[in-house]
């Protein structure tokens, strides 16, 4: 259940502007200078246990264990590696990877080429390790896929990594789903965006942002070019606050407005926003405004359980009829009335709208048209993906073909 989230005075510690100190984080006097580690010592593996040796840390068995995989795959000629240190994908328990775990990893990745992609999802590193991944990025210029999610960095994290990506231009997607960067953290990140020309996607969702962080994207996107894709699930928007802002209840319209008339994203996902906001019919109706008079490059659109009625569905549907661009749209979880059912049946029938491109399928009962779901998405596992069988199925994850980023995107 949500509960609405006031703004606490519990602060997160600070961090000063060189290397975090904390008891976890390698001191001074244990690591003298970030930049002085030895040499990679015939292997990751190796080089891991040397560096953890040397600077007095804990082996971790499971990144140990992770290196000495990706080892084989380099000594087979192998490029273009994902390093998957993920910590919830594991039948048995493993030992999270911490922030200082975290800054040795980042040591023996920054002269790798054969590594292009990092995921370090649900593991422990907190803005300790926030610091070092902007190192790495400062530093490593093969990296082109870095997933941070769920691991408790906060806006002081959230501002060293999205510094970092201002002199950065080999990373193209950014994953910081769950990591609560709020308000102050989503500023940073948009201003980012008005400097970074190569990054491509970027997901926010379920980061606690704000209403002034929601409009700052809705700015940036109208100068950045390069974005493809970007989630931003879940803001805290309250309506007292949009209504305070000159907004009217829906917020995050706003920026579905701003970023679509320049033309410059492919995809949208508004779905669901947490708390009093949602999209609902005024933000469905000016959506299909914008799809219809100006947007002739959004190829996706998802609006699932957004608090939408008939009309605004409808509206939805014509707008499909004079933008030959949008190809897949997604709306089960709204309001359905018959109007809906049959714009939409049409849709289908006629050839508009591909059955695997939305996430509805239409039948009819005593001469009257429903809709059934159907499990296509962009995305199917948003938070995880199976340990076994196949988890890219075409129709259940678009997103891969809309966006062609990386096989992990």
């Amino acid at each position: 259940m949500w509960h609405n989230k006031e703004k606490t005075t519990e602060a997160r510690t600070p961090l000063p502007p060189q290397a975090p100190m904390t008891s976890r984080t390698p001191t001074p006097a244990r690591a003298e200078a970030v930049g002085s580690a030895p040499e990679p010592v015939g292997s990751l593996q190796n080089h891991y246990h040397n560096l953890c040796m040397e600077k007095f840390q804990k082996i971790n068995p499971f990144l140990l264990h992770t290196l000495q995989g990706v080892d084989e795959e380099i000594k087979k000629g192998l490029t273009g590696i994902t390093l998957n240190i993920a910590g919830n994908s594991h039948s048995v328990p493993v030992e999270r990877v911490t922030g200082e775990h975290f800054w040795i990893l980042s040591k023996i990745l920054e002269k790798n080429l054969s590594i292009n992609g990092l995921d370090v999802r649900y593991n422990l590193i907190s803005d300790v390790g926030a610091y070092y991944a902007a190192r790495l990025l400062q530093k490593q210029h093969s990296l082109i896929y870095l997933n941070l999610m769920f691991n408790d960095i906060g806006p002081k994290g959230g501002e060293l990594i999205a510094k970092a990506l201002h002199k950065n231009t080999t990373l193209k997607y950014l994953r910081m789903t769950g990591n609560k960067v709020e308000n102050e953290g989503g500023m940073f990140f948009a201003a980012m965006l008005q400097i970074n020309l190569s990054l491509e996607k970027l997901d926010l969702g379920d980061c606690d942002l704000g209403m002034q962080s929601v409009i700052a994207f809705s700015t940036a996107l109208t100068q950045n070019q390069t974005i493809k894709g970007i989630n931003l699930n879940r803001p805290i928007l309250y309506g007292e606050q949009a209504r305070k802002s000159g907004l009217d209840p829906v917020g995050k319209l706003h920026l579905g407005d701003r970023k679509m008339s320049k033309n410059v994203v492919p995809t949208l996902k508004a779905s669901p926003c947490s708390l009093t906001s949602s999209i609902e019919n005024v933000g469905a109706q000016k959506l299909s405004e914008t799809l219809a008079s100006h947007n002739r490059s959004l190829k996706a659109l998802s609006v699932v359980s957004n608090s939408i009625e008939g009309e605004g569905l409808v509206a939805l549907s014509q707008s499909m009829k004079t933008n030959t661009t949008l190809s897949n749209i997604y709306i089960w979880g709204n309001k359905f009335d018959e109007a809906t059912c049959v714009a939409y049946s049409d849709l289908i029938q006629t050839g508009r709208l591909k059955p695997d491109n939305t996430d509805v399928e239409p039948y009819v009962v005593d001469g009257h048209a429903y809709l059934a779901e159907v499990s296509n998405g962009l995305k199917k596992y948003y938070y995880w993906t199976p340990t076994y069988g196949d988890a890219c199925s075409l129709s259940s994850n678009a997103g891969f073909s809309i966006v062609p980023v990386g096989k992990q995107l």
